[in-house]
């Protein structure tokens, strides 16, 4: 059992319990900056700007994701909607955002579709493990969870979204709980609260440590007792709109049958997610297969201004062995209730508990001046001493409330209660996006998002646990706002898309792949232009896509 690193284990058995009764290291905030600036992905350059749409030679992209925003569009040229599917609202993803969204709508009496690129509920949202954030107590309040948060995001949250968050955070747990989510409790009834990174006091719920999947489990069971039609296996590829400026539905495609399936809609709600698995700069990613920015393209075509999009968060502690787990979160929970990180000396370097940006180039720091824990697999990170969560809290911790923990490392012969875990930062979230105001609604009308596919609400840095109340608060509000302002219906075209060829027409070194990518690695795809309802075709056409084409990550290696 790591053999191979028997000396660096030895050090950090001797000096647990010495460990155990010292105060963490602090950081002034000068510190905390620098180690942003020097060691943070975020700061080091790895970005351009963009030569076309709305954010063209202003707002600096990943160079990634410049690339995908400079593509064309995977729709045939000549390619003229035909209606397969009429509908009031279509919803593009069936995540927690999504589905939030769906509930909200069941019973307005409008026809809802939702069209989901895997199965409804393969999300990033099933990813979450760590717990969600809400003010729920009297040593706790609204404000201070907006205050926690606005530091978290170092100032460049929009005040607006953020305060809509935090005051319907309780709102949102109820809502959660009375659907069927099972939070901790502690032996009175009361909710089970926990610190988290950059949090003033607990305010963290989680069930234990598999949060996501529950909030995902009771809102997919519940979506599908109600009147929404599911698209499963429909990738969203353009949207539809009426030649004004007004979003009129989109053209999917039906991974099944291979075939374009346009869809007219008074009211598009985007809840696409992330773009973790374009994997920035060679990092592993904690993110789910279809989380490739889909929604950012679509919106980005149509006119829609993105706003801190050269913001990700890296979280501190994914694995980094053994290699089957790259990437895989260990729940920042763990390191709430005792968990420390120490470098390859055994020493502790850094308080776990700031927030996740500054803990993660701390570590960074830590590999990058050969302080880090060399693998067999040439990878390099920092231990996480889950053993001392037993020390403090008492054995069996680790198994109560974290067997999800226990059960994914148990299978490569690891005990987190007996063997510290080997972790670096891993790409886990988009803290940029679409711009929207508070009732979720972006630039153009017609079009609403929420969850992760947006941006300003947790300014370049989001604190734990306030993803899974996003989805929440503002995949029910961008519900609600279009029940009160759905438009009328429109022509659907595609004069937007287009617009935008013909603005890739007049750049220099437009990309020579199409966008969006849809999953990470794709060397073929056929499209067939759909005809009417009937699913017979028109015409067929055939639109190869580049491979995807990983950089090499930062120990050297290609990631597969």
């Amino acid at each position: 059992m790591m053999d191979w690193a028997q000396d660096s284990l030895e050090k950090v058995a001797l000096s647990r319990q010495a460990r155990a009764e010292q105060p963490p290291p602090k950081l002034t905030d000068e510190e905390s900056e620098a180690l942003l600036n020097e060691f943070h992905p975020d700061y080091l350059g790895m970005e351009r700007t963009v030569n076309v749409g709305p954010n063209a030679g202003t707002q600096k992209f990943p160079l990634e994701l410049a690339e995908l925003l400079e593509s064309d569009s995977p729709v045939p040229q000549g390619f003229e909607p035909a209606i397969d599917i009429t509908t009031d609202v279509l919803i593009l993803g069936g995540g927690g955002a999504g589905a939030a969204a769906a509930l909200t709508l069941a019973e307005s009496g409008l026809n809802v579709h939702l069209a989901t690129k895997l199965r409804l509920g393969d999300a990033n949202t099933v990813m979450a493990e760590g717990g969600i954030q809400a003010a729920l107590t009297d040593q706790d309040s609204t404000r201070r969870h907006f205050a926690d948060s606005y530091v978290g995001g170092h100032g460049n949250n929009d005040p607006e979204l953020l305060r809509v968050l935090c005051e319907y955070g309780p709102e949102s747990i109820l809502w959660l709980s009375r659907l069927g989510c099972l939070f901790d409790q502690n032996e009175d009834g009361t909710f089970r609260l926990r610190r988290g990174g950059g949090t003033s006091v607990p305010r963290v719920l989680a069930c234990r440590d598999y949060t996501g999947l529950e909030i995902m489990r009771v809102l997919k069971d519940a979506v599908l007792l109600t009147p929404t039609k599911i698209l499963e296996n429909h990738s969203a590829v353009e949207l539809l709109d009426d030649g004004e400026g007004q979003i009129t539905g989109a053209v999917l495609w039906d991974r099944a049958s291979g075939k374009l399936v346009s869809v007219s809609a008074r009211a598009v709600i985007l809840a696409t997610g992330g773009s973790g698995q374009l994997r920035l700069q060679g990092f592993p990613t904690s993110n789910h297969l279809g989380a490739t920015g889909d929604g950012l393209i679509l919106a980005y075509r149509q006119g829609c201004q993105l706003i801190h999009t050269d913001s990700y968060q890296y979280h501190p502690s994914g694995s980094c062995y053994p290699e089957a787990l790259a990437g895989q979160l260990v729940t920042e929970s763990i390191r709430a209730i005792g968990a420390q990180v120490l470098n390859v000396h055994g020493e502790r370097f850094i308080d776990e508990m700031i927030t996740r940006d500054v803990l993660a180039g701390a570590i960074i720091k830590e590999v990058a001046q050969n302080r880090g824990v060399p693998t067999p697999t040439h990878r390099a990170g920092v231990w996480l001493d889950t053993p001392l969560i037993e020390l403090i809290n008492g054995e069996g911790t680790l198994r109560r409330q974290f067997p999800g923990i226990i059960h994914r490392f148990e299978r490569y012969g690891i005990d987190p209660a007996k063997h510290p875990l080997l972790v670096y930062p891993t790409l886990h979230y988009q803290n940029g996006g679409i711009r929207i105001d508070a009732f979720g609604q972006t630039d153009l009308q017609g079009l609403w998002a929420a969850g992760e596919v947006t941006g300003g609400l947790h300014g370049t840095n989001r604190l734990m646990g306030n993803s899974l109340l996003d989805i929440t608060v503002f995949g029910r509000r961008a519900a609600e706002s279009v029940m009160e302002k759905i438009p009328e219906r429109q022509e659907a075209t595609l004069v937007g898309l287009k617009k935008f060829r013909e603005g890739l027409h007049e750049i220099q070194h437009p990309s020579p792949r199409t966008a969006p990518l849809l999953f990470p690695v794709a060397s073929k795809m056929k499209f067939q232009l759909s005809g009417e309802a009937s699913g017979e075709s028109t015409n067929e056409a055939s639109e190869e896509k580049t491979q995807f084409r990983e950089p090499p990550d930062p120990f050297g290696r290609r990631m597969g």
